[in-house]
């Protein structure tokens, strides 16, 4: 099994190595990551510039370093290597729950690998103050790894892992309002700065992505492509939308 993996915090993420060390006992494992960090780039794609890709060492993997996005990584992942089975994607160094899914770089090199095919999983796990200590959830994502490497699960599934694991559950989307409020500050020179917060004004749901992380369980949620409302389309269909002449 070809096993590809890229990530949105950067090559030399201690993530990223964490990752490929438990996939490569499923097996054979290529990094391809984008050089510097690209969190919150979402799905973008690098379509008015030439990309780089050049080797590097990760561990004792063999791996590359492309000037690009976490999708265009996987665009050339699987354009070189060919034949790709499977892509992960992580493990991210903060969770990728809700809304966050809209802007996770860390998901769209999974939803790259859909739309190519390829079957594609997300890994996130929340921030750490000290060094990252992935070993108490080790164990857990080999159990998601080896579950969802069948054939019969999701082509697109996005795992969000907390530190110290109790279960796995499938989950669905948690849709809870952001505040979304602008935050001025100041740089050291006295310019204008801004951060936008993002901090949900509603508790999470039972059933939930979030709601499974506050229980310290794995939340794995399935998801598709296609964005369409069927609902809202099957109201709109018989709508006219203008009178034809």
């Amino acid at each position: 099994m070809k096993i590809l993996i890229t990530n949105d915090d950067g090559i030399y993420s201690p993530g990223i190595l964490e990752l490929a060390e438990i996939a490569s006992e499923f097996g054979n494992v290529r990094i391809v990551a984008p050089h510097v960090e690209q969190s919150s780039m979402g799905h973008a794609i690098t379509a008015t510039r030439p990309l780089s890709i050049k080797k590097t060492k990760v561990g004792n993997f063999d791996a590359f370093r492309v000037n690009g996005t976490p999708a265009d990584c996987v665009s050339l992942g699987c354009f070189h290597w060919g034949d790709v089975d499977l892509v992960l994607s992580g493990i991210n160094l903060g969770p990728n729950l809700g809304n966050s899914m809209w802007h996770s770089g860390t998901l769209a090199g999974a939803k790259q690998a859909a739309l190519l095919g390829v079957k594609g999983v997300a890994f996130s796990t929340p921030t750490q103050k000290d060094e990252y200590d992935f070993s108490q959830m080790r164990a857990h994502i080999r159990h998601v790894l080896e579950y969802l490497i069948k054939e019969d699960v999701p082509q697109l599934v996005n795992v969000n892992l907390p530190f110290a694991p109790e279960g796995i559950v499938w989950t669905r989307q948690s849709l809870r309002q952001y505040d979304g409020l602008v935050k001025p500050a100041e740089d050291p020179m006295g310019r204008p700065l801004f951060w936008i917060t993002v901090i949900p004004l509603e508790l999470a749901e039972e059933g939930t992505d979030r709601y499974a992380m506050e229980h310290n369980l794995v939340s794995m949620t399935p998801l598709r492509l296609d964005l369409t409302d069927e609902s809202q389309l099957v109201k709109l269909q018989g709508r006219k939308v203008f009178d034809q002449e």
